[in-house]
This record gives C-alpha cells, sequence and structure tokens, in this order.
C-alpha cells in the first residue's frame, strides 16, 4: 500500500518521513490539496531505480538491434569483446 501524506506533514514529521523512506525503501507520496506534489525517497532507493532503468533500457536498445539484423554472436564473442575493451579503458586509465 503507497505511503501517502500531506506535504505539510513536512513542517512537523520531517524525521518520521525521512526515516519511513529509508527503512521501508519504498517512496512517500505528498499531495497538496488532496492531489499528488512530490515524492520522497532514500538515496538508496533512487540510485536503484537509476541503475535500473538505465539497465532496462540498455536491454531494449539490444533488443531493438537484434530484431534489426540477423547477424549473431556467440558468448565467448561477446566476452572476448567485452574483455578487450575493458583492458582498452584499463591501459587509457593508467596512461
Amino acid at each position: 500500500m503507497p505511503n501517502i501524506r500531506p506535504v505539510s506533514d513536512l513542517r512537523n514529521h520531517f524525521a518520521e518521513i525521512t526515516k519511513e523512506a529509508q527503512l521501508s525503501g519504498e517512496p512517500v507520496f505528498l499531495t497538496k490539496n488532496g492531489v499528488g506534489s512530490i515524492v520522497v525517497m532514500s538515496m538508496e532507493s533512487y540510485e536503484q531505480n537509476r541503475y535500473d532503468s538505465m539497465v532496462y533500457d540498455k536491454l531494449r536498445e539490444a533488443e531493438l538491434q537484434a530484431a534489426s539484423t540477423t547477424e549473431r554472436r556467440s558468448h565467448a564473442e561477446v566476452m572476448a569483446k567485452a574483455h578487450e575493451l575493458l583492458d582498452r579503458a584499463e591501459d587509457r586509465k593508467r596512461a
């Protein structure tokens, strides 16, 4: 069940709201005049949501790319290319 509170609770219950968001890992939805206004969430939840979104975007991009071609690569080929790119990046980092 979503945690919904009036935005006015921020004045007197800020610590309670932040504690709820941090302990539950779920957002707290704040309303103004009965209408959604802002969302409070822990930094950890925010970062996880950003990461998840980035991963899903990359997967969607890969699916679209795969649908546009018949070219396929084996797992070994993909991993070899990934290691090559990582090694190059590491070399540039050292330079």
